[in-house]
């Protein structure tokens, strides 16, 4: 903060706020409400108390304010952090990937305004991390070795989210019939019979079935064939886990 201030000419008054000043709170219960729609409730972070005071009583003296945060999900939550907790209705997003001085100017020359979908971004990965990885981080302390962290795999994790929901939504469903009859033979045996075609017109199902009613059917041609099959391999542990969940 000292070096950018220098770097301006003590035009401006910097402050940093050494990170997040608002998080999740510690309880799951109270951390997102989920019937809403995984709203998260956001409360200011311990000892980021002072920091937020101090923010609002620079921004109630100045005449312009530059958020100039991280150039990364994390950084543009922060902004968005600050700016709500600090109440900023007109606050400048500036990001710039070098502290130099030249880095800094051309920065202020190029404000915007906070990137949603950044800020979005990183909050889903600290819903899906609260939700599923402080659980998963659990197990792998139990079973694989106390203090490793799940919170690596948010964002492969939502990349395969999204891409199974980009499918649901493409998805263009369609009507169709699945018709079985119960046949009897003259020994009296019964078979279940499918038939292999799905129509889609509800009148040409009428139709079949209507047809198929009337008159009598008959079997038109039998083919055999031998099958040969190999015995499974005998189970294993994760094999015999794996069988009784399937079957069970």
């Amino acid at each position: 903060a000292k070096t950018i201030a220098k770097y301006l000419n003590n035009e401006y008054t910097v402050k940093a706020s050494v990170g997040h000043v608002r998080d999740l709170p510690k309880s799951n219960k109270d951390a997102i409400d989920i019937d809403a729609g995984f709203v998260p409730r956001y409360e200011v972070s311990r000892g980021k108390e002072h920091v937020i005071q101090e923010l609002k009583s620079l921004a109630d003296k100045a005449d312009e304010i530059v958020l100039a945060t991280d150039p990364d999900r994390e950084g543009e939550a922060i902004a968005w952090h600050i700016q709500e907790a600090c109440k900023l209705d007109h606050a400048k997003r500036v990001t710039f990937h070098e502290i130099t001085e030249e880095a800094v100017k051309e920065a202020l020359k190029h404000p915007r305004t906070i990137d949603m979908n950044l800020k979005e971004a990183q909050e889903a990965r600290r819903v899906l991390d609260r939700l599923v990885g402080y659980d998963l981080s659990g197990v792998i302390w139990k079973k694989v070795r106390y203090g490793l962290s799940a919170g690596r795999v948010q964002s492969p994790a939502l990349r395969i989210i999204m891409e199974r929901e980009r499918e649901i939504r493409a998805f263009i469903p369609e009507t169709y019939w699945t018709l079985t009859g119960l046949f009897e033979t003259q020994a009296k045996d019964k078979i279940s019979l499918s038939c292999v075609d799905e129509p889609r017109d509800h009148t040409l199902v009428e139709k079949i079935l209507d047809i198929g009613k009337k008159n009598p059917w008959i079997v038109s041609d039998v083919k055999a064939g031998e099958q040969k099959r190999s015995p499974r391999a005998p189970f294993t542990t994760s094999t015999l886990q794996q069988t009784a969940s399937s079957r069970l």
